[in-house]
């Protein structure tokens, strides 16, 4: 009873000291990332985090040593803080509604004569703000606590040796004598050609004579098997259709997306090439869902290379910071358009060191292209992205025709390149897949699932045919390289709506 009587003691002292406005400091930024904690990783999150608590603990010392009262000034701090970090959520929900207004003059000036209030009303004489504490460092806690807790569940865990899907196909194969690299190149959005043709106006035949004559098969009547990213991915990888990985996949009402991303980087491919003894080599692209940052060795732009993270970015838009954009001060949009460019930069440079590397190597390259945003014109400049879009950052049809097929001739150069560079430095000929994970935004179904789908298996190309979909790239590589036993699946296209994910219907395969 002593010690609990201690304990109980130690607690309220501890709560009865108004530190609270530094904890409400810390959970705008950790609000935030816990919201976000799929698209980005939580180191993004340190260097605003640090920032806001400083700041918050500054403004609490100075206007302590102002007022001469610490719980005054620690009231007084949290209600600053309150109207700096709600500006920018606010203000989005007034221009969403009404976009015709700029509220921009009209909320500086109400949150501004608000801070004045807030002063007024908290200095009155003889008032106090003792018996707010306890409730407020209370509040503050548990708000923090609930944000730490959604980081905490939402990081991936795992690593070699871990199957991330429930029913993954893995199957006994056998490691040739003489085993080839494998490289697959995820192209996000890239379509087929006879709807760059019909939908773009863009004549692609150059590119795939190229391929083809560098060994190429190219699948012209190929489509993904799903119409979102993650799902495309992770079907893939696993080599079969989502609703047979595991049961939580199969269910329409589910918009749980933790346990895909799990299949997704902790694959059934990377498990059995890594078993035979691969190692993987992987990039960063900016999502860290998509990443597989574990590997053996992965590459990533060097911190800060363009000041801020897409992260600081966001979070600067939640506060009244985000006019210094609209003032011609700072151009967040360049910012993160720099930062895209820079870890596709990093791909394209890097391609000779990975293909110097001894073997055998499984190297995944997820390029989040030439999907937008639009950073790179026809020969590798640098476009704003903000050129694209409208004021709602939607893509009207002509701007983004322009800045999609600005993508594919860039992207298209690079990719010749890239092969060039892999074919000339690897032997025995290496495994290469080139494969969209699904088609434009802009169009409708099915031709939303036209992908881009070719493949260099050097005598090993038989059982490729025109309709083949990313759900039978690796059952191919496996039986032919690896001596499986897969059977082909049947090739078929699932729509979903957002965000019920798993709510799948099957849309048509024109070509069959």
């Amino acid at each position: 009873m002593g010690e609990f009587k201690r304990l109980k003691k130690t607690l309220e002292e501890w709560f009865s000291h108004p530190w609270y406005p530094v904890v409400f400091a810390a959970y705008p930024v950790l609000a935030l990332l816990s919201f976000n904690i799929g698209q980005v990783k939580v180191e993004a999150g340190w260097r605003p985090l640090l920032v806001s608590v400083l700041a918050g603990g500054l403004l609490l010392v100075l206007l302590r040593f102002r007022l001469h009262d610490g719980d005054r000034a620690a009231f007084l701090t949290t209600l600053w803080l309150a109207l700096f970090f709600s500006y920018g959520h606010i203000y989005l929900l007034l221009i969403d509604r009404w976009e015709e207004v700029n509220f921009m003059p009209w909320m500086l000036a109400l949150w501004l004569t608000l801070a004045v209030s807030s002063v007024v009303w908290a200095t009155r004489p003889r008032s106090s703000f003792v018996g707010v504490t306890l409730p407020l460092n209370v509040i503050a806690l548990g708000l923090v606590s609930t944000s730490l807790i959604q980081i905490s569940s939402g990081i991936q865990k795992g690593g070699v040796h871990f199957l991330g899907a429930e029913n993954a196909p893995v199957q006994e194969l056998t490691r040739p004598a003489d085993p080839p690299d494998i490289y697959l190149f995820i192209l996000d959005m890239y379509t087929r050609q006879d709807l760059l043709k019909s939908a773009f106006g863009y004549d692609n035949s150059e590119f795939i004579s190229e391929l083809e004559s560098r060994g190429f098969y190219v699948a012209r009547c190929s489509q993904s098997n799903y119409t979102r990213t993650e799902l495309s991915l992770a079907s893939t990888l696993n080599l079969s259709y989502l609703q047979r990985l595991d049961p939580k996949f199969d269910d329409p009402e589910s918009i749980a997306r933790s346990r895909l991303w799990r299949a997704l980087k902790y694959s059934t491919v990377r498990y059995q090439l890594e078993d035979m003894g691969y190692q993987t080599v992987s990039f960063a692209n900016g999502f860290p869902w998509s990443e597989m940052d574990d590997v053996d060795v992965f590459f990533t732009p060097p911190p800060f290379s363009s000041g801020m993270t897409e992260f600081e970015t966001l979070f600067l838009q939640t506060t009244p910071a985000r006019h210094l954009q609209e003032l011609g001060w700072l151009d967040l949009d360049q910012i993160n358009g720099q930062n895209f460019r820079d870890r596709h930069l990093l791909v394209f440079n890097s391609m000779d060191e990975v293909a110097r590397m001894p073997g055998p190597q499984f190297v995944y390259v997820h390029l989040i292209l030439p999907h937008p945003p639009f950073v790179f014109g026809a020969d590798g400049e640098f476009t704003n992205p903000a050129d694209y879009w409208n004021e709602k950052k939607n893509y009207p049809p002509d701007k983004f025709k322009t800045g999609y097929t600005e993508h594919i001739t860039f992207l298209n150069n690079k990719l010749l390149e890239m092969i060039d560079t892999i074919q000339s430095e690897t032997q025995p000929p290496p495994v290469i897949i080139l494969q969209g994970d699904h088609g434009p935004w802009l169009q409708p179904n099915p031709q939303h699932f036209f992908i881009l789908n070719a493949y260099h298996l050097p005598g090993h190309d038989d059982g490729l045919y025109p309709t083949i979909s990313p759900v039978n790239s690796f059952r191919i590589v496996f039986n032919e390289y690896f001596g499986g036993a897969y059977d082909m699946l049947d090739d078929v296209s699932y729509y979903s709506p957002v965000p019920k994910l798993y709510n799948f219907s099957e849309v048509p395969y024109p070509c069959q």
